[in-house]
């Protein structure tokens, strides 16, 4: 365990260092969600029962997660693979899955930290309360994030090059970025984008989040399911798919 500790602190220092998770991760998701908070945060969006300030923090608080599952944990690995460290790590007393945990654990704590910055200015400049249950919030956006992590793991696993990784992640990040809500309100979609987005794995993690934030917990059943099944399915296809070389 001490092992793992120590090559974790080595590579979540890595993470902090680089510029994209700087500038994607942690800077992007705030500067949108003040931009949007300023200029419209006390409006009501649309029919949704919430303001754009409580729509925006959100939907912005997945932008780390999305980040992390589609760009950050698929290149990690792909590169790895395609640089011939993990087979080389493969035949050393370090195991290999240790540094595939650390990287994803790395992952998970910029997504969290990414939420928690943004949470401190909506609560400390905006004064946002969260109408629902804390707790239940983040049970959700744990699951959210789980879920998401599975495709990006299925990803690296299925993607032998570091271009096809590029290709299948671009796919994936930029529709997920842009469609399913997360920087740009759902509520501002025409009504068919909007179902759309409303289907996306992330969109259905974006309004099980929004509909936890104001205390609304019919319905849930459908979309927990869905991201349960997504984990599951995705994670299995990664396991069983995945190669050292």
């Amino acid at each position: 365990m001490k092992r793992f500790w120590k090559m974790y602190k080595v590579e979540q220092r890595i993470f902090f260092r680089s510029p994209d998770v700087i500038l994607f991760c942690l800077a992007m998701p705030l500067v949108v969600f003040l931009a949007i908070t300023m200029i419209t945060g006390d409006k009501s969006a649309a029919d949704s029962g919430l303001t754009y300030l409580q729509s925006a923090y959100v939907a912005l608080s997945t932008v780390g997660v999305c980040c992390s599952a589609f760009m950050s944990i698929p290149i990690t690995m792909v590169e790895l693979r395609s640089q011939g460290i993990l087979r080389r790590m493969y035949c050393s007393p370090c195991s290999p899955a240790r540094l595939l945990a650390c990287d994803t654990l790395c992952s998970g704590v910029i997504a969290a930290v990414s939420t928690l910055i943004l949470s401190a200015a909506a609560v400390l400049i905006f004064g946002y309360r969260m109408a629902g249950n804390v707790l239940i919030y983040i049970a959700l956006w744990l699951l959210t994030m789980v879920s998401m992590f599975s495709i990006g793991l299925m990803v690296a696993s299925l993607c032998r090059t570091t271009k096809s990784m590029n290709v299948a992640t671009s796919l994936l990040y930029f529709p997920m970025l842009l469609f399913s809500g997360a920087t740009i309100p759902a509520e501002v979609f025409p009504a068919g984008l909007r179902a759309v987005a409303g289907w996306l794995p992330l969109g259905v993690g974006i309004r099980l989040l929004k509909s936890a934030s104001l205390g609304c917990y019919d319905g849930m059943g459908l979309p927990v399911a869905v991201l349960a099944g997504i984990t599951a399915v995705c994670g299995a296809i990664a396991v069983r798919t995945f190669r050292w070389e």
